[in-house]
């Protein structure tokens, strides 16, 4: 679904929300001394970040999101409200709205049932 008007800027808005905060944690986190294990799910969530600030491969991004935002909460390396907020904002992705790079490759459908 790619919703436009009030519902797309929605979306663009809380896109933008949810990738500077991932893009924000995961570089400060990498430039800090990051734990060992946990610099893969740094670098997966700065990426997502980036993914859903451009709105390219959204449902993607939002798995990456997840993943990343639960591996944080089992080494204990982000505040639990911040990881369980962005995790469940990942989950709840429904589309990347019509201001996005996934619009312009994808565009709408139409399907027409008989």
């Amino acid at each position: 679904m790619f919703p436009n008007g009030w519902p797309g800027r929605g979306l663009l808005l809380l896109r933008c929300a949810a990738a500077s905060l991932l893009i924000y944690d995961g570089v400060v986190a990498l430039l800090d001394t990051p734990q060992r294990g946990v610099v893969a799910f740094q670098v997966m969530a700065v990426a997502a970040g980036l993914l859903l600030l451009a709105g390219l491969w959204t449902p993607v991004a939002g798995l990456l999101v997840v993943i990343s935002q639960l591996a944080f909460l089992f080494y204990a390396t982000a505040p639990i409200r911040s990881a369980v907020l962005l995790a469940a904002l990942g989950i709840a992705f429904l589309g990347p709205g019509v201001l996005s790079i996934d619009a312009v490759l994808f565009g709408r459908k139409r399907i027409v049932i008989r």
